[in-house]
């Protein structure tokens, strides 16, 4: 019942009347993956990724970015129980955001809960297909479900528009989604 008069409370709420569509950052974001590709060194593409992450946290109105910061003041207090009340509040009053189902995955993530993680990325892949933090958490859960080819196939994907993701070391050989085959 509590549960009930809240989330009645959270849609009733005119700060949270309807939550606006996304704006579309491809170009935006396409301009940022071919500077990322062109980048000559891990400074330049840890910069570039850093820019990246600007466009993804761009909540789609001030109601969703106070969701949204709030979220991440909390998962970065190591408070994720809290963390998640505002991933849940973000991903049901945007469900159109695929950040908000990213952040929601991270947290389900880091309390090791990985098919839970995984339906939140496939959402946010699913409302953006070229989510590269989206893409690389994906990889990382279906690896630590012991899904390797699969996860090793989502990071080659990342990497195409990201090459200098930290996770990219997992390919290399001996880690653990190096190509089989190879002897350490």
């Amino acid at each position: 019942m509590k549960k009930l008069l809240f989330a009645a409370a959270f849609v009733a709420s005119p700060v949270f009347a309807d939550c606006p569509a996304p704006e579309d950052h491809s170009m935006e974001l396409e301009g940022l993956f071919d500077a990322a590709r062109a980048a000559t060194n891990d400074r330049a593409g840890r910069e570039i990724s850093g820019k990246m992450w600007q466009v993804w946290l761009r909540a789609p109105n001030e109601a969703a970015q106070e969701v949204l910061n709030n979220g991440l003041k909390r998962r970065d207090s190591y408070d994720f129980a809290g963390a998640l009340k505002e991933f849940d509040r973000l991903a049901s009053y945007c469900p159109t955001y695929a950040e908000g189902f990213n952040q929601r995955a991270y947290i389900h993530f880091l309390r090791e809960d990985y098919a839970k993680a995984l339906v939140d990325l496939d959402k946010a892949l699913m409302l953006s297909p070229t989510h590269v933090p989206a893409q690389s958490g994906r990889a990382l859960t279906l690896m630590n479900l012991g899904r390797i080819d699969e996860a090793r196939a989502q990071l080659l994907e990342a990497l195409k528009n990201n090459p200098w993701l930290s996770e990219r070391f997992l390919l290399a050989d001996g880690g653990p989604l190096a190509l089989p085959g190879k002897d350490i």
